[in-house]
């Protein structure tokens, strides 16, 4: 499907788009036992109704907050609080973890109980939403920070560990995942709270991972560390296509980095941080952007060649809305044209135009991978998530 480029700068289009997302989830998500399913079809069925990942609880949480936040209507306030209150299921109520949510449920009762740092950097993102629209207190979004400090940072590195195994101990491995998306969670938290400390450790992490350790990698943010916060160059090395521990450059977490700098930079202008946010953004176009098919690979090997080609929805979206802030903070009109042949892409190939909502997973040419077009984790929370960032950046036209 073709359309005109520059109808993607509308405050219009965007509006409309997110609601036809919205539209896939909404006749087919409740579940009237608690939360919302988490595996879909490409057209909207569900095809596991047992199973629950705090991923995905979480993100709901995030959707129907924005969507009460921004078209006000009373049923996304509802469906918020009853999101919110799913995520306390997966409470772990004893032994060392008690306070921290487990993984995965199956049948409403724990399944898997490690302790991600990635999961519980979510659950600070969906009480801060939650708090943005009056489904939790300020002292909610502390607690969920809190917990998180207390089982995970350290202090001495600036950063946050990644697991804790189900017998409670905290395992070796070390990312950059987590950190980034809870560098997202500690920035929301602090627009929505006006708490000074959770943008002390957004900062904190962005000069640590965005700064410090991207320096040691060609001035990109590499996925896995080892204890001592040197890099890991092997670690998964024969699984690129990991969801959740890739190898390689991740293109779409150089661009995601970069949103978040500018994030940050609009609470505490610095120049540094835009001028990094370039650099990430810029490389990830430079080595990700499929030159003969369009649209940005998943990833890339230390040499800069390919090391996954497929075209993830994610990928795309949190590239577009990096391109778009970077037009709105700088001017440059590369960043104008990339976001709008990003979304040219994504609408040609990603965006299901029958069902709703996005695609998970194409390949390099933009040929369907699977017919799961939303299976655990995925919520359209990227896609969403991106079309809300660039409207509040602000400069659509109406």
């Amino acid at each position: 499907m073709t359309t005109t480029p520059a109808i993607f700068d509308s405050q219009a289009f965007l509006s409309k788009h997110v609601q036809d997302t919205l539209n896939f989830y909404a006749p087919t998500a409740f579940d009237t036992k608690g939360g919302f399913f988490h595996y879909f079809k490409d057209n909207g069925d569900v095809y596991d109704r047992s199973h629950r990942h705090l991923v995905s609880a979480t993100r709901f949480v995030f959707n129907w907050a924005q969507a009460h936040h921004h078209t006000q209507q009373r049923p996304y306030l509802d469906w918020t609080r009853h999101a919110l209150a799913h995520v306390r299921r997966f409470v772990l109520p004893s032994g060392t973890q008690r306070g921290l949510c487990a993984w995965t449920l199956r049948d409403q009762q724990i399944e898997d109980a490690t302790v991600f740092a990635y999961g519980q950097a979510f659950v600070l993102l969906a009480n801060a939403h939650a708090h943005r629209v009056g489904c939790a207190t300020a002292n909610d979004v502390a607690e969920a920070f809190d917990r998180m400090n207390d089982a995970f940072w350290l202090s001495q590195d600036s950063a946050y560990a990644d697991e804790i195994s189900p017998d409670g101990v905290l395992i070796d491995y070390r990312g950059q995942n987590a950190n980034m998306h809870m560098c997202e969670a500690c920035l929301a938290a602090h627009e929505f709270t006006g708490d000074a400390r959770y943008l002390r450790r957004a900062l904190e992490l962005i000069e640590r991972f965005a700064f410090g350790l991207a320096d040691q990698a060609q001035g990109m943010v590499w996925e896995h560390y080892h204890p001592d916060w040197s890099i890991d160059w092997d670690y998964n090395k024969d699984n690129p296509g990991n969801i959740f521990k890739p190898w390689g450059f991740q293109t779409g977490h150089q661009t995601e980095w970069a949103k978040l700098l500018l994030l940050a930079h609009a609470c505490a202008p610095d120049a540094t941080l835009v001028a990094r946010a370039r650099q990430l953004h810029d490389l990830a176009y430079r080595h990700g952007w499929d030159t003969e098919h369009g649209g940005l690979i998943y990833g890339f090997a230390p040499d800069h060649t390919p090391c996954d080609t497929d075209k993830y929805f994610w990928v795309q979206a949190e590239s577009f809305a990096s391109a778009w802030r970077l037009w709105r903070v700088t001017q440059d009109p590369q960043y104008l044209a990339q976001y709008r042949a990003t979304w040219q892409w994504s609408w040609a190939h990603l965006v299901d135009h029958q069902h709703g909502a996005w695609f998970r997973l194409v390949d390099a040419r933009g040929a369907k991978l699977e017919d799961t077009k939303s299976p655990a984790g995925k919520t359209d929370y990227h896609t969403m998530g991106a079309c809300w960032d660039v409207m509040q950046a602000g400069g659509l036209q109406p």
